[in-house]
């Protein structure tokens, strides 16, 4: 009788088991894909940040009007802004 109680009992676990995965699986998908969405979008964010930055910087250093380190510091603000943006976009 003992080996008839202890398979109910790890049949009953895995049907439940299975029942509890089959339930879950769909609603995580579903935000995943939303969630990958926003994280592509944000990189692509930082990333257009990042080539602005750079044609800010040589557009500066080729220009007289200012020194190196302010047109490091130019550079520094426009990413800080596409990382913020981007930060934003995730946090909808």
């Amino acid at each position: 009788m003992n080996k008839k109680n202890a398979f109910k009992d790890v049949m009953t676990t895995l049907i439940i088991a299975t029942g509890l995965l089959a339930t879950s699986a769909p609603s995580y998908s579903e935000d995943m894909g939303e969630r990958s969405n926003e994280r592509q979008e944000s990189r692509d964010t930082k990333q257009g940040g990042r080539d602005k930055a750079r044609d800010i910087k040589a557009a500066c250093k080729e220009g007289d009007e200012k020194s190196r380190p302010e047109c490091r510091q130019d550079k520094r603000e426009v990413k800080q802004k596409s990382r913020e943006t981007a930060r934003d976009i995730k946090s909808k």
